[in-house]
Order: C-alpha cells, then sequence, then structure tokens
C-alpha cells in the first residue's frame, strides 16, 4: 500500500463512464513521486513509508527530484489543468472529485471507516454526499477522516479546485473493499448513486471564487 492506491483507479474509471466525466490517473508509483504532494512536502519524495525504507529515495539529490518532477509531476498536473481549463473556458463549470485510497491499518493502528470525504471550506459536494452514503446502507464514513481536507497533503484539491472555487470533494476507499474486481465494481456503483444523487444540485456549477 505504500507504493500505490489500491484499487482507486478501477474505481476511478468505473466512475468516469458511470458519470460520463474526465478522468486523469498517474501512472506511476507515488514512491518516485507522490502527484497529491507540493513538491517541498517531504513526503513527495518519501525516504521512509509506514515504517518501511525506500532505498532509491534515500540521499536524493537536488537534480533527481527536479527531473522526476519534470518528467511526471508536471505533465500530470498539466494534463489536470487542461481537462479543467477546457470546461471552464466553454463557460461550464465542472465539479472536481480527487480519488485515492487508504490501507486498513496504519502504524499498528486499525482503520473502521469504509470510505473517508475530505473537504475544507465548501460544503456543497461533500455535506450532501456524505448524507447520500450513510443513506445507502451500513456504511461507515469519516468526516474528515482518516485523512483530511484542511491538510496541505491534498495539493490536487488545493492548487486546481479551490483557487477556482469549484465544487470539490477528496474521496478515500479502504484498500480491502476494493482489492479485487468485484469490491471495484460494487464501490464504484455505490459513489456513483450517492454522486448522481447529488450532482443535480445546480449550486454544483458556480464558482465561489472571489
Amino acid at each position: 500500500h505504500i507504493a500505490w492506491d489500491i484499487g482507486a483507479g478501477a474505481v476511478t474509471r468505473l466512475l468516469s463512464r458511470r458519470l460520463k466525466a474526465n478522468a486523469v490517473l498517474g501512472n506511476y508509483s507515488r514512491l518516485v513521486v507522490d502527484l497529491n504532494r507540493n513538491l517541498e512536502d517531504p513526503s513527495a519524495f518519501p525516504a521512509i513509508s509506514d515504517g518501511i525504507l525506500v532505498p532509491a529515495n534515500l540521499g536524493l539529490t537536488v537534480e533527481h527530484r527536479a527531473e522526476r518532477a519534470r518528467a511526471l509531476f508536471k505533465p500530470y498536473h498539466e494534463v489536470v489543468r487542461r481537462v479543467t481549463q477546457d470546461w471552464t473556458g466553454a463557460g461550464q463549470i465542472p465539479v472536481f472529485l480527487s480519488i485515492h485510497s487508504f490501507s486498513p491499518k496504519l502504524h499498528g493502528v486499525r482503520r473502521p471507516w469504509h470510505i473517508g470525504v475530505l473537504w475544507d471550506k465548501d460544503p456543497r459536494l461533500a455535506i450532501p454526499f456524505m448524507e447520500a452514503l450513510r443513506r445507502a446502507g451500513d456504511i461507515v464514513v469519516g468526516d474528515n477522516e482518516p485523512y483530511s481536507g484542511r491538510h496541505p497533503a491534498d495539493f490536487t484539491i488545493d492548487h486546481h479546485a479551490e483557487p477556482l472555487g469549484l465544487a470539490h470533494i477528496g474521496i478515500e476507499i479502504r484498500q480491502d473493499l476494493i482489492n479485487d474486481v468485484s469490491g471495484q465494481q460494487r464501490w464504484g456503483s455505490l459513489l456513483a448513486e450517492a454522486l448522481e444523487s447529488v450532482l443535480s444540485n445546480e449550486a454544483l456549477y458556480r464558482s465561489l471564487r472571489v
């Protein structure tokens, strides 16, 4: 789990097809460079992750960091920027989702949530989405758990969605629930149904940018 977000890519593809939404996925391990971190954050090039040393990141030079940023980090965020701009440039305000997965246990501590919804100041999507998930069944929903949208580690939303005032959420799904095809399909459907129930709200398609 330290190397990649298990199951997140498959669920993203399912959601993209179901919702007819654009999707941008990273194709390299986050141990090479974490695309959801500021490049100045030490965890962008982790030398240790969940107690495991990452040999290729020990003593990483400034030049090596810059090369990884040039080859992987900047192209990814340029595509996200361009896709977002295609919508806003056409006079349409999109909703922005950032999808990840989390390990059932970290540093020996079990994490009970099935899914986490990460958000900061804009509740337009987060609150009704969490309510829809809870109505869908026996789902343990984390409100800014196990990670928080108020923490600077959610670089993608901070960099692309918040400056434009886009309605947004970060979604974290527990990895043991989506580590096979049946789990991915189940959670892809659950998330799509919950999202479909709230995405008809016209207030989501207005910019809150000041």
